[in-house]
C-alpha cells in the first residue's frame, strides 16, 4: 500500500477590497461633522469610470454633445459648462459657483469639481475638500447643485450607470486577467510527451537545447525533428492550457458591453464599434438625430432649468439639433 498522501494547495491572487457590497453600504447619507457623506464612494465612481473603455466612451460622447451645443457668454464659459456636464455624468452630481464682484453682482461662474464637494446641513451651503480634510466653507447661496435622482436620498445625485457597474468590473476583471494569462506564459504551455525508443539521450539533449534557442525575441519558431524508424504516437505535444476553447473571454467583453451601452441608451454606431454581423447597425444619422432628442435634449432641459432658476437669469441656453448640422455645400 502507498505511503503517498493527496495535497492540495490555494494559488491566485488576493481579494480585492473594493466590491458591490462596499460601494454603496449606506441606505442613506449620514451627517459627518459639518458635511454629508455621500451614499456612494466618489473615489470609486472615479476609478470605475475609467475601468472600462466603453463606459468613459459613452460618457465623453455625451459630454460633448452637451458641449458643443451649449451657448458660452460672458457669465459662464464653455470649459466651466464642460466641467459641470462632466461631472454630472461620472458622479450624478454637479456643481456651479457664482463669483461675484464688489457690488455682490454676478460676475461670473465657475465649476467646482464634484468628487471633493460636499452638501452641508443647511440646502444652500456647500464646502470643498482640500487634501483630503482641510475643508473650504463656500460662501451660503453661491453654489448651485446640479443631482440626478436618487431612491435611497435627496442629499446627492447617482449616475445613470450605477446599476451596470457589476458589468463595468467583470470587463475589466477579464480583461486583467487575460494580460497576466499573457504575461506568465500560458498561453504557450504544453507538455512534450516522448515514448519512442528510436530516440535516445543525444537526441533528447538535442531538442531541448532546440526548444530553449526558440524562446526570447522571434519565438515563434518552427521545429524540425528526424526520427528514422519512429513510432506515429512516439512524440506528442500535449498543451496544458487551450486559448481559443478554455475561457470566455471574448463572450463576457460583448456581453459587458451591452451592459453598459445600455445603461447609457447609446447605439453602439455612434461610439466607434465595429459591427460583428454584415447588416451593421442601420444609419448612423437616424441614430444620431434619436440619440438627441431622447437623451440629450433632456439632459439639457435639466440644466438649463436648475441653473436658471437658481441663478434667476438665463446664462444657460443651447442650440437647436438643426443648428448643428453639417451642411453641404452645393456645386
Amino acid at each position: 500500500m502507498s505511503d503517498s498522501k493527496v495535497q492540495a494547495f490555494t494559488f491566485g491572487d488576493a481579494e480585492p477590497v473594493m466590491n458591490g457590497r462596499d460601494l454603496s453600504q449606506f441606505y442613506e447619507t449620514w451627517l459627518c461633522g459639518n458635511y454629508y457623506e455621500p451614499h456612494i464612494s466618489m473615489n470609486a465612481l472615479a476609478k470605475s469610470f475609467k475601468a472600462m473603455p466603453y463606459l468613459s466612451t459613452a460618457v465623453f460622447y455625451k459630454k460633448n454633445q452637451l458641449v458643443s451645443s451649449f451657448t458660452p457668454n460672458k457669465l459662464i464659459s464653455s470649459s466651466e459648462f464642460e466641467r459641470i456636464a462632466f461631472d454630472y455624468l461620472v458622479f450624478g452630481n454637479g456643481y456651479l459657483q457664482r463669483i461675484d464682484n464688489r457690488l455682490n453682482e454676478p460676475h461670473h461662474y465657475d465649476g467646482l469639481m464634484a468628487k471633493y464637494t460636499r452638501r452641508m446641513k443647511n440646502s444652500n451651503e456647500f464646502l470643498q475638500l482640500l487634501n483630503g480634510f482641510e475643508e473650504h466653507i463656500f460662501k451660503p447661496g453661491t453654489v448651485c447643485h446640479i443631482k440626478g435622482i436618487d431612491v435611497d436620498q435627496e442629499i446627492y445625485g447617482t449616475p445613470e450607470y450605477i446599476a451596470a457597474l457589476q458589468s463595468v468590473w467583470l470587463n475589466e476583471s477579464a480583461t486583467l486577467f487575460r494580460r497576466k494569462y499573457y504575461n506568465n506564459g500560458s498561453h504557450a504551455g504544453f507538455i512534450l510527451y516522448m515514448t519512442d525508443s528510436g530516440i535516445d539521450d543525444d537526441d533528447v539533449e538535442g531538442l531541448k537545447q532546440a526548444m530553449k534557442d526558440s524562446r526570447g525575441p522571434g519565438n515563434f519558431r518552427n521545429l524540425f525533428l528526424h526520427a528514422p524508424g519512429g513510432k506515429k504516437d512516439g512524440l506528442q505535444l500535449i498543451p496544458i492550457s487551450e486559448l481559443a476553447a478554455k475561457d470566455e473571454f471574448l463572450n463576457i467583453k460583448n456581453v459587458t458591453r451591452d451592459d453598459v451601452l445600455a445603461s447609457q441608451r447609446t447605439p453602439p454606431q455612434l461610439l466607434g464599434i465595429i459591427p460583428s454581423n454584415a447588416g451593421g447597425f442601420g444609419s448612423i444619422s437616424e441614430a444620431r438625430e434619436a440619440y438627441w432628442y431622447s437623451e440629450i435634449v433632456p439632459l439639457q432641459n435639466l440644466f438649463a432649468n436648475t441653473v436658471n432658476e437658481w441663478a434667476g437669469d438665463q446664462i444657460v441656453r443651447f442650440k437647436e439639433f438643426h443648428q448643428l448640422q453639417f451642411k453641404q455645400e452645393k456645386q
